[in-house]
């Protein structure tokens, strides 16, 4: 009678365990819900790898002085903290979560944290609570309202296809069986350029997935700033061009060949692709007052309300910033070095 017991007593504390895993993960999984017109991050941000994403009070950015993992700061770069150990990039924000790619990160540690696990994220606003969405490698993601678009390797494509999924991760589905950049979104769909037929300027209608012409003109980049579409112009050596939405009628905003841009305000940072004399330049969202902002060679332009980060091509380190508007100062992002090496002791 007592053996009985003890395996009835056992089942029972086995059932409650599995009972209390279920509303654990059941809590873990509850989000709150985004207003519809909410976009996780900048276009032009997304469009040079999501690296910063700025939200009412905090900058969150990936620390290339700490293998590129997650990081908080005040919009002046005071108050750095570490949230957690993975390498991420295409940050988004929305609501008290966030919302990134997750690299293959071995050799990383940390609560609720999966080792080797490279794929969609999301985490609380301190770093707490890591749930995988889908792990899958990917490429550009946007938060629109409550879904997640973001371009996935598929096994078996000849590219990566747009794919989305609820921030509750349930919904996911196949949008396209092509290449689609959904950097661009909007609360009810996506601007994009194609990749199959034509590099034209497209709307993509992402409650009914039905896709239109806007400009039938070859373009790469297109980034969706202040009702206007900045793009590079594939048929003309890649000058960078605007497109507005409100009258139809573009515009040549350089004639320099540019490989990288960004749109924050009122400038346009870019990177000036000349084999003689590569740059980073500024200019104004017309194209007017163009100046160097740094010689050389950059990549990755993210912008944030106060600075605008970037570093030299092919290398991660050091990370350099200039405020976003007034007198180009650059100079090297020693906060966030300093709040790395502090994590490393």
């Amino acid at each position: 009678m007592n053996s009985k017991k003890t395996v009835i007593l056992s089942l029972s504390g086995v059932l409650l365990i599995l009972i209390a895993i279920s509303v654990c993960s059941y809590f873990l999984q509850r989000i709150e819900t985004n207003p519809p017109d909410t976009i996780g991050n900048t276009a032009g941000n997304l469009n040079n790898n999501g690296l910063f994403c700025e939200t009412e009070d905090r900058i969150y950015f990936a620390n290339a002085y700490d293998g590129g993992t997650l990081y908080s700061m005040n919009p002046d770069e005071s108050d750095i903290k570490k949230l957690n150990h993975a390498e991420v990039a295409f940050i988004n924000f929305g609501g008290k979560h966030l919302y990134y790619y997750q690299k293959d990160s071995t050799g990383a540690s940390g609560l609720g944290f999966v080792v080797h696990m490279s794929g969609l994220y999301r985490c609380e606003r301190n770093g707490e609570n890591i749930l995988c969405l889908d792990k899958s490698d990917c490429h550009t993601v946007v938060l629109a309202g409550n879904t997640l678009f973001y371009e996935k390797a598929v096994t078996g494509a000849m590219t990566r296809q747009l794919y989305s999924i609820s921030t509750d991760k349930k919904n996911m589905r196949e949008r396209t069986t092509f290449l689609l950049n959904p950097a661009s979104a909007t609360s009810g769909g996506i601007y994009y350029n194609g990749t199959v037929d034509d590099h034209y300027l497209y709307y993509m209608d992402t409650a009914t997935g039905s896709s239109s012409l806007v400009y039938a003109y070859n373009m790469w980049f297109p980034t969706l700033y202040d009702n206007y579409i900045y793009f590079l112009d594939t048929d003309h050596d890649y000058n960078l061009c605007r497109y507005s939405l409100a009258s139809g009628a573009s515009e040549v905003l350089t004639t320099d060949r540019v490989d990288c841009f960004n749109v924050f305000g009122s400038y346009i940072y870019y990177q000036k692709n000349d084999s003689e004399a590569p740059a980073l330049m500024r200019m104004l969202t017309d194209g007017s007052n163009s100046e160097v902002v740094a010689t050389g060679n950059y990549s990755d332009i993210n912008i944030t309300s106060q600075y605008v980060y970037f570093h030299a091509f092919g290398a991660d380190t050091p990370v350099y910033h200039t405020p976003t508007t007034g007198a180009i100062d650059v100079r090297t992002f020693e906060s966030a070095k300093e709040a790395a090496y502090a994590n490393m002791k």
